[in-house]
Protein backbone atom coordinates (compact mmCIF):
# COMPACT_ATOMS: atom_id res chain seq x y z
CA UNK A 1 0.00 0.00 0.00
CA UNK A 2 1.67 3.47 -0.84
CA UNK A 3 1.32 6.28 1.44
CA UNK A 4 -1.37 8.11 -0.57
CA UNK A 5 -3.89 5.09 -0.35
CA UNK A 6 -5.02 5.11 3.08
CA UNK A 7 -7.06 8.93 1.98
CA UNK A 8 -10.15 9.91 1.06
CA UNK A 9 -10.39 12.26 -1.93
CA UNK A 10 -12.84 14.63 -1.78
CA UNK A 11 -15.66 14.85 -4.32
CA UNK A 12 -15.73 17.28 -6.89
CA UNK A 13 -19.66 18.60 -5.87
CA UNK A 14 -17.98 19.31 -2.28
CA UNK A 15 -17.33 23.60 -2.33
CA UNK A 16 -14.66 24.30 -0.76
CA UNK A 17 -13.88 28.18 -1.88
CA UNK A 18 -16.19 29.44 1.16
CA UNK A 19 -15.50 33.25 0.59
CA UNK A 20 -18.80 35.08 1.67
CA UNK A 21 -21.05 31.98 2.11
CA UNK A 22 -22.02 30.93 5.31
CA UNK A 23 -19.95 28.08 7.25
CA UNK A 24 -20.19 25.72 9.51
CA UNK A 25 -18.09 27.68 11.82
CA UNK A 26 -20.21 30.54 10.93
CA UNK A 27 -23.63 29.45 11.59
CA UNK A 28 -22.60 27.77 14.80
CA UNK A 29 -20.71 30.76 16.23
CA UNK A 30 -18.00 28.88 17.27
CA UNK A 31 -15.72 31.69 17.10
CA UNK A 32 -17.60 33.07 20.06
CA UNK A 33 -18.36 29.80 21.67
CA UNK A 34 -15.04 28.42 21.86
CA UNK A 35 -13.56 31.49 22.81
CA UNK A 36 -16.08 31.44 26.16
CA UNK A 37 -13.50 29.31 27.89
CA UNK A 38 -11.40 31.47 30.46
CA UNK A 39 -9.92 29.22 33.41
CA UNK A 40 -9.06 31.59 36.52
CA UNK A 41 -6.71 29.60 38.68
CA UNK A 42 -3.08 30.76 38.89
CA UNK A 43 -1.57 28.94 37.49
CA UNK A 44 -4.14 27.73 35.53
CA UNK A 45 -5.07 23.87 36.87
CA UNK A 46 -5.26 21.32 34.05
CA UNK A 47 -8.59 20.46 34.93
CA UNK A 48 -10.37 23.43 35.39
CA UNK A 49 -11.01 23.21 31.82
CA UNK A 50 -12.99 20.18 31.84
CA UNK A 51 -15.25 21.82 34.64
CA UNK A 52 -16.28 25.08 32.79
CA UNK A 53 -17.21 23.04 29.35
CA UNK A 54 -18.91 20.81 31.78
CA UNK A 55 -21.18 23.28 32.98
CA UNK A 56 -21.08 25.61 29.68
CA UNK A 57 -22.67 22.36 28.05
CA UNK A 58 -25.31 21.58 31.01
CA UNK A 59 -26.57 25.76 30.14
CA UNK A 60 -26.62 24.70 26.31
CA UNK A 61 -28.94 21.74 27.38
CA UNK A 62 -31.14 23.88 29.82
CA UNK A 63 -31.70 26.49 27.39
CA UNK A 64 -32.91 23.92 24.80
CA UNK A 65 -35.28 22.15 27.60
CA UNK A 66 -36.53 25.63 27.97
CA UNK A 67 -37.26 25.92 24.48
CA UNK A 68 -39.17 22.85 24.30
CA UNK A 69 -41.40 23.47 27.83
CA UNK A 70 -42.28 26.78 26.48
CA UNK A 71 -43.66 24.90 23.18
CA UNK A 72 -45.16 22.21 25.20
CA UNK A 73 -47.00 24.43 27.46
CA UNK A 74 -48.17 26.46 24.54
CA UNK A 75 -49.35 23.38 22.38
CA UNK A 76 -51.62 22.02 25.23
CA UNK A 77 -52.82 25.58 25.67
CA UNK A 78 -54.21 24.95 22.03
CA UNK A 79 -55.46 21.68 22.57
CA UNK A 80 -52.85 20.22 20.13
CA UNK A 81 -51.29 17.31 22.67
CA UNK A 82 -49.87 15.07 20.00
CA UNK A 83 -47.55 18.09 19.54
CA UNK A 84 -47.18 18.64 23.26
CA UNK A 85 -46.23 14.79 23.98
CA UNK A 86 -43.45 15.05 20.93
CA UNK A 87 -42.03 18.02 22.64
CA UNK A 88 -41.87 15.61 26.55
CA UNK A 89 -40.41 12.79 24.09
CA UNK A 90 -37.43 15.18 23.22
CA UNK A 91 -37.20 16.70 26.60
CA UNK A 92 -36.60 13.03 28.41
CA UNK A 93 -33.66 12.76 25.41
CA UNK A 94 -32.05 15.66 26.71
CA UNK A 95 -32.67 14.66 30.12
CA UNK A 96 -30.66 11.33 29.41
CA UNK A 97 -27.65 13.58 28.22
CA UNK A 98 -27.46 15.48 31.08
CA UNK A 99 -27.39 12.77 33.16
CA UNK A 100 -24.92 11.00 31.54
CA UNK A 101 -22.72 14.00 31.61
CA UNK A 102 -21.87 13.61 35.58
CA UNK A 103 -19.99 10.64 34.23
CA UNK A 104 -17.45 12.98 32.61
CA UNK A 105 -17.16 15.11 35.44
CA UNK A 106 -16.73 12.63 38.15
CA UNK A 107 -13.33 11.52 36.14
CA UNK A 108 -12.19 14.80 38.78
CA UNK A 109 -10.83 13.65 41.57
CA UNK A 110 -11.04 15.16 44.89
CA UNK A 111 -7.33 16.44 44.57
CA UNK A 112 -7.31 17.29 41.44
CA UNK A 113 -10.71 19.62 42.18
CA UNK A 114 -8.98 21.04 45.21
CA UNK A 115 -6.64 22.53 43.38
CA UNK A 116 -8.35 25.06 41.97
CA UNK A 117 -11.85 25.07 44.10
CA UNK A 118 -10.93 28.14 45.80
CA UNK A 119 -10.65 29.92 42.49
CA UNK A 120 -14.48 29.79 41.98
CA UNK A 121 -15.41 31.98 44.95
CA UNK A 122 -18.64 32.02 45.86
CA UNK A 123 -20.28 31.55 41.96
CA UNK A 124 -22.17 27.76 42.11
CA UNK A 125 -24.53 25.86 40.05
CA UNK A 126 -27.53 26.76 42.46
CA UNK A 127 -27.32 30.34 40.58
CA UNK A 128 -28.11 28.68 37.28
CA UNK A 129 -31.10 31.05 36.25
CA UNK A 130 -31.69 28.53 33.47
CA UNK A 131 -31.77 25.70 35.70
CA UNK A 132 -34.12 27.25 38.06
CA UNK A 133 -36.20 28.35 35.44
CA UNK A 134 -36.65 24.49 34.01
CA UNK A 135 -38.01 23.98 37.71
CA UNK A 136 -40.26 26.60 37.55
CA UNK A 137 -42.04 25.03 34.43
CA UNK A 138 -41.85 21.98 36.18
CA UNK A 139 -43.87 23.17 39.17
CA UNK A 140 -41.28 23.82 41.73
CA UNK A 141 -41.75 27.22 42.39
CA UNK A 142 -40.33 29.18 44.78
CA UNK A 143 -40.98 33.14 45.32
CA UNK A 144 -37.42 33.27 47.20
CA UNK A 145 -35.42 32.27 45.00
CA UNK A 146 -36.18 35.61 42.85
CA UNK A 147 -33.80 37.52 45.46
CA UNK A 148 -30.49 35.49 44.48
CA UNK A 149 -30.74 37.53 41.01
CA UNK A 150 -31.07 40.56 42.43
CA UNK A 151 -27.95 41.70 40.79
CA UNK A 152 -28.62 40.48 37.39
CA UNK A 153 -32.14 41.92 36.03
CA UNK A 154 -32.60 40.10 32.89
CA UNK A 155 -32.14 36.91 34.80
CA UNK A 156 -34.85 38.02 37.39
CA UNK A 157 -36.99 39.16 34.88
CA UNK A 158 -36.97 35.78 32.92
CA UNK A 159 -37.46 34.19 36.95
CA UNK A 160 -40.27 36.42 37.76
CA UNK A 161 -42.18 35.51 34.29
CA UNK A 162 -41.97 31.68 34.62
CA UNK A 163 -43.24 32.31 38.15
CA UNK A 164 -46.00 34.11 37.02
CA UNK A 165 -46.78 31.08 34.41
CA UNK A 166 -48.95 28.10 34.40
CA UNK A 167 -46.36 24.86 34.82
CA UNK A 168 -46.03 22.13 32.29
CA UNK A 169 -48.83 20.41 34.63
CA UNK A 170 -51.40 23.35 35.28
CA UNK A 171 -51.37 23.13 31.44
CA UNK A 172 -52.53 19.80 31.39
CA UNK A 173 -54.90 20.04 34.26
CA UNK A 174 -56.53 22.26 32.18
CA UNK A 175 -56.55 20.33 29.02
CA UNK A 176 -57.92 17.84 30.79
CA UNK A 177 -60.39 20.30 32.58
CA UNK A 178 -61.27 21.34 28.63
CA UNK A 179 -61.78 17.51 27.12
CA UNK A 180 -64.40 16.46 30.35
CA UNK A 181 -62.62 15.49 32.79
CA UNK A 182 -63.69 16.42 36.46
CA UNK A 183 -60.74 18.77 37.62
CA UNK A 184 -62.11 20.63 40.95
CA UNK A 185 -62.41 24.85 40.08
CA UNK A 186 -59.71 25.66 42.89
CA UNK A 187 -57.10 23.17 41.25
CA UNK A 188 -57.96 24.98 37.97
CA UNK A 189 -57.62 28.96 39.41
CA UNK A 190 -55.22 28.75 42.36
CA UNK A 191 -52.24 30.89 42.72
CA UNK A 192 -49.64 29.64 40.20
CA UNK A 193 -46.73 31.32 41.89
CA UNK A 194 -46.78 28.78 44.25
CA UNK A 195 -45.59 24.83 44.07
CA UNK A 196 -48.48 22.44 43.62
CA UNK A 197 -49.25 20.39 46.23
CA UNK A 198 -51.03 16.96 46.65
CA UNK A 199 -54.28 16.71 45.97
CA UNK A 200 -56.84 13.59 46.71
CA UNK A 201 -58.90 14.45 44.34
CA UNK A 202 -56.71 14.79 41.18
CA UNK A 203 -55.64 11.13 42.74
CA UNK A 204 -59.35 9.97 41.76
CA UNK A 205 -59.13 11.52 37.79
CA UNK A 206 -56.25 9.80 37.26
CA UNK A 207 -57.27 6.24 38.79
CA UNK A 208 -60.53 6.65 36.27
CA UNK A 209 -58.08 6.73 33.19
CA UNK A 210 -55.53 4.35 34.64
CA UNK A 211 -58.82 1.91 35.25
CA UNK A 212 -59.65 1.87 31.74
CA UNK A 213 -56.53 2.95 29.79
CA UNK A 214 -57.89 1.54 26.57
CA UNK A 215 -60.81 4.22 27.09
CA UNK A 216 -58.60 6.87 27.94
CA UNK A 217 -55.39 6.29 25.83
CA UNK A 218 -53.66 9.47 25.00
CA UNK A 219 -53.98 10.98 28.56
CA UNK A 220 -53.09 7.42 30.07
CA UNK A 221 -49.95 8.27 27.39
CA UNK A 222 -49.52 11.83 28.50
CA UNK A 223 -49.26 10.40 32.21
CA UNK A 224 -47.11 7.57 31.64
CA UNK A 225 -45.09 10.31 29.94
CA UNK A 226 -44.92 12.88 32.34
CA UNK A 227 -43.92 10.25 34.77
CA UNK A 228 -40.50 9.30 32.89
CA UNK A 229 -39.73 13.26 32.59
CA UNK A 230 -39.93 13.61 36.99
CA UNK A 231 -37.83 10.06 37.11
CA UNK A 232 -35.56 11.49 34.62
CA UNK A 233 -35.03 14.76 36.72
CA UNK A 234 -34.39 12.99 39.73
CA UNK A 235 -32.11 10.65 38.26
CA UNK A 236 -30.27 13.88 37.16
CA UNK A 237 -30.21 15.38 40.36
CA UNK A 238 -29.27 11.80 42.40
CA UNK A 239 -26.57 11.83 39.68
CA UNK A 240 -25.85 15.16 40.95
CA UNK A 241 -25.50 14.09 44.40
CA UNK A 242 -23.38 11.08 43.88
CA UNK A 243 -20.45 13.44 41.74
CA UNK A 244 -20.44 15.70 44.29
CA UNK A 245 -20.34 13.30 47.40
CA UNK A 246 -17.50 11.90 45.71
CA UNK A 247 -15.65 15.18 44.60
CA UNK A 248 -16.18 16.99 47.75
CA UNK A 249 -17.44 14.51 50.86
CA UNK A 250 -19.45 16.76 53.12
CA UNK A 251 -18.18 20.08 52.74
CA UNK A 252 -20.31 23.08 52.19
CA UNK A 253 -20.89 24.54 48.71
CA UNK A 254 -18.86 27.18 47.06
CA UNK A 255 -22.21 28.96 47.02
CA UNK A 256 -22.81 29.08 51.05
CA UNK A 257 -25.09 26.27 50.93
CA UNK A 258 -24.87 22.39 53.17
CA UNK A 259 -23.32 21.22 50.05
CA UNK A 260 -24.56 17.42 49.65
CA UNK A 261 -27.41 17.68 52.67
CA UNK A 262 -28.55 20.34 51.13
CA UNK A 263 -28.96 18.67 47.20
CA UNK A 264 -30.40 15.34 49.82
CA UNK A 265 -33.45 17.58 50.13
CA UNK A 266 -33.87 18.45 46.34
CA UNK A 267 -34.64 14.52 46.09
CA UNK A 268 -38.17 14.86 48.31
CA UNK A 269 -39.63 17.85 45.81
CA UNK A 270 -42.19 15.99 43.49
CA UNK A 271 -43.57 17.51 40.38
CA UNK A 272 -46.20 15.62 39.92
CA UNK A 273 -47.67 13.90 43.08
CA UNK A 274 -50.67 12.26 42.30
CA UNK A 275 -49.58 10.58 38.75
CA UNK A 276 -47.12 8.43 41.79
CA UNK A 277 -50.03 7.75 44.49
CA UNK A 278 -52.38 6.81 41.43
CA UNK A 279 -50.19 3.50 41.61
CA UNK A 280 -51.33 2.82 45.09
CA UNK A 281 -54.69 2.90 44.70
CA UNK A 282 -54.73 0.50 41.34
CA UNK A 283 -56.78 -3.23 42.25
Amino acid sequence: MSEHENTRSLEDSIVTDLRDRMTYGGYLQLPTLLSAQHPVSDPEHHDELLFIIQHQTTELWLKLLLHELDSARRLLVDDDLRSALKRVARIKRIQEVMTEQWGVLATLTPAEYLQFRGSLGNSSGFQSAQYRGVEFALGNKNARMLSVFDAEPDNRAFLEAELHRPSLYDEFLRYLSRHGYAIPVDILERDVTRAHTFDERLVSVFADVYADEKEHWEIYETCEELVDLEDNFQFWRFRHLKTVTRTIGQKAGTGGSSGVSFLERALKLTFFPELYAVRTTLG
